[in-house]
């Protein structure tokens, strides 16, 4: 978690970094993505995520919401960083 906090403030830093929800909130011009921890994931959420090009088909949860998508990621579980890096950035530039 401490890693994906640095690259969300790293790649967005127009971005503040607040605490809602019992979760780390980054927000621009409203809400824009959402760190949380949970017993078996973590998960990063894209609150308009539905509208971002997710050309690497990173988003494997919350498919079916109306605008928010999230990535989840279990133990073991890699990542294409720089395919999440211009997520991060479009999410920041939306």
């Amino acid at each position: 978690m401490t890693r994906l906090r640095g690259v969300i403030n790293e790649v967005a830093p127009s971005l503040k970094e607040d605490w809602k929800w019992g979760t780390a909130v980054w927000t621009g011009k409203g809400n824009v993505i959402a760190l949380g921890a949970f017993k078996e994931h973590l998960k990063i959420n894209f609150f308009k995520g539905a509208a971002l090009d997710d050309r690497h088909g990173l988003f494997n949860a919350g498919l079916d919401a109306k605008q928010s998508r999230s990535i989840d990621l279990h133990e073991g579980t890699t990542i294409d960083e720089q395919a999440l890096k211009e997520l991060i950035r479009a999410a920041a530039n939306s």
